[in-house]
C-alpha cells in the first residue's frame, strides 16, 4: 500500500481517538467547555507531529506475523492503527514530562508544551492525563478482544521499564558543576538505553503487532526482544550524536546532553575508544556539565580533535551489521518484515 495513504488512514484514526476521549468527557466526567478545549490541546499539540515511526511500526509488525497470505480486514488496519496511536500517546507522555526535567525548550520543531506561558507546570499532570489516556482508548476499543488484558499488561510494564530508564538517566546525571568522569561507563550507558528508550521505542510496538496476530510462543517474543533492544541501542547512540551535531532544524530541538551533565555514547566513546590524554579528560572537567555556550564549544571541539564523528561513522555501520546478522538468524524461525521495517527507518537517520 502507498505510504501516504497508510498515513493518511494512521492520521484518520487520531482524529476518531480525539473525538472519542472527547465525548467521553463530555458526557461521563461532566467537564465544562473550556476544560475540553484544553484537553483537546493535551492530545493535538503533544501526540501527531513526530515522524510517528513507533506508531505506523504496529501496522507494519502485524501484517509480518499475520502472513502475506492474510489480507487484513478495515477492522484489523484500524485496530492496529489505535494500538499504534497509543504508543504514539505514551511518547508523547514521556516527552512532555522529559523536557521538564530537562529544562528543554523545542521539541519537534515547536516550543516545549510547559514552555507555552498558558501552560508552565500544569504540563506535570497533563503528562499524567495523556499516559491515563492509553487506557482509556484501550478500554473502549479492546475490552472484549481476546487479547484485551496482554495489551494492557504489555502498556502498563513498557510504561514502568520506561520510568525505571528515566530514574537511571536522572540519577547518573551529577550536580552542576561537578563532574566525575569515571560515571561515565559502558554498562551505565546502555543501561540507560535498554531501559529508556528501547523497550518503547521498538520491542513494544513488535509485541502489539505479534499479539493481534495472536502469536503465544514465549520464546518468539524473547527472540523479538533481542533484536528490538539492539535496534533501540544503536538508535540511542544516534540520537545521542544528533543531540551534539545535529542540526536543529532537522531534528526539531536544540540539543542540551553536554549542558545537563549526561552519560552519552559520545562522552563514554571519548573516555574509553579515542584514547583521551590527560590534558582532554582536563578540558572535559573543566567544561562538561556547565550551562554556558563557551563550555559546551570547547567539548564538541574536543570531540571533534578525538575523532568521534569518524567513530560514530564507524559504530553505526557495525551496529547495522550486527542486527542485519541477528535479523538473518531468524529467517525460517519467524516472520523478520517487522524488524527490517524497524531497522530501515533508523540506519543513518538524519533526525
Amino acid at each position: 500500500m502507498d505510504a501516504d495513504l497508510v498515513k493518511r488512514e494512521f492520521m484518520a484514526v487520531f482524529d476518531e481517538l480525539v473525538a472519542q476521549l472527547d465525548a467521553e468527557l463530555a458526557s461521563s466526567f461532566d467537564v465544562p467547555l473550556p476544560a475540553q478545549a484544553y484537553m483537546r490541546k493535551i492530545m493535538t499539540y503533544n501526540v501527531p507531529h513526530g515522524k510517528l515511526t513507533r506508531g505506523l511500526a504496529v501496522l507494519q509488525c502485524y501484517k509480518s506475523f499475520c502472513g502475506h497470505a492474510h489480507e487484513l480486514s478495515a477492522e484489523e488496519t484500524r485496530q492496529a492503527n489505535m494500538l499504534g496511536w497509543c504508543v504514539e500517546w505514551l511518547q508523547a507522555c514521556f516527552l512532555v514530562a522529559d523536557d521538564i526535567m530537562d529544562g528543554s525548550h523545542t521539541r519537534r520543531g515547536q516550543a516545549c508544551y510547559y514552555k507555552l506561558p498558558e501552560i508552565g507546570l500544569k504540563a506535570v499532570n497533563d503528562s499524567l492525563i495523556l499516559e491515563a489516556m492509553i487506557f482509556r482508548i484501550l478500554k473502549a476499543n479492546f475490552r472484549s478482544h481476546r487479547a484485551y488484558v496482554e495489551l494492557t499488561e504489555l502498556f502498563r510494564e513498557i510504561t514502568f521499564i520506561t520510568e525505571v530508564g528515566q530514574l537511571l538517566d536522572l540519577t547518573s546525571q551529577q550536580e552542576p558543576g561537578h563532574v566525575d568522569l569515571t560515571a561515565f561507563t559502558s554498562d551505565t550507558l546502555y543501561r540507560i538505553y535498554r531501559y529508556k528508550t528501547a523497550y518503547y521505542s521498538f520491542y513494544l510496538s513488535v509485541a502489539l503487532g505479534m499479539r493481534l496476530a495472536n502469536v503465544e510462543d514465549p520464546q518468539l517474543y524473547k527472540h523479538a526482544e533481542r533484536v528490538c533492544l539492539a535496534i533501540g541501542e544503536y538508535f540511542q547512540a544516534q540520537d545521542d550524536y544528533l543531540d551534539c551535531f545535529g542540526e536543529p532544524e532537522l531534528i526539531g530541538k536544540v540539543g542540551t546532553d553536554i549542558e545537563e551533565n549526561k552519560c552519552t555514547w559520545l562522552v563514554v566513546t571519548a573516555l574509553h575508544e579515542c584514547n583521551a590524554s590527560a590534558e582532554d579528560r582536563a578540558l572535559l572537567e573543566a567544561n562538561y556539565g556547565r550551562n554556558d555556550k563557551e563550555c559546551v564549544a570547547r567539548v564538541k571541539e574536543l570531540y571533534r580533535k578525538l575523532g568521534i564523528p569518524d567513530a560514530f561513522q564507524a559504530y553505526e555501520q557495525k551496529s547495522y551489521d550486527s542486527i542485519r546478522a541477528m535479523i538473518a538468524e531468524l529467517e525460517g524461525v519467524m516472520p523478520t518484515g517487522a524488524f527490517d521495517f524497524l531497522l530501515q527507518k533508523v540506519y543513518k537517520r538524519s533526525k
